[in-house]
């Protein structure tokens, strides 16, 4: 499973990637196109046409990280606004890859407690 932990964020390359495209294809991708640091404590979300592949970047301060899945049958709910990079949550993107929709009406909101003395 992947580790998010540590992770500030996790963006979804919406629409569908060439997954032919190994880490230095995919950190071009993240740095020209939607001009964001693939250096960043961030992860980098990609699906294919089929949306039955992912492919995950992630920069650990010594390499980048590449991340493979293929699922043998069912296909992720993967947006589809393309040439768009959206920033979902560490829960949301769990959904995602448990083959879940990003807008789940069903799940409890976040709460903040705070305790007051």
């Amino acid at each position: 499973m992947v580790e998010i932990g540590g992770t500030e964020l996790v963006y979804l390359c919406c629409g569908a990637t060439d997954m032919r495209k190994a880490i230095d294809g995919l950190a071009g991708t993240v740095e020209q196109h939607f001009r964001l640091d693939p250096f960043s404590r961030a992860m980098f979300v990609f699906c294919n046409k089929d949306k039955n592949k992912l492919k995950i970047l992630q920069w650990d301060q010594t390499g980048f990280w590449l991340y493979y899945k293929r699922l043998e049958k069912g296909r992720f709910r993967w947006p589809e606004d393309a040439d768009t990079m959206r920033g979902v949550s560490g829960r949301e993107f769990r959904w995602l890859l448990d083959g879940f929709s990003l807008e789940q009406p069903q799940a409890h909101k976040a709460v903040k407690a705070r305790f007051s003395c």
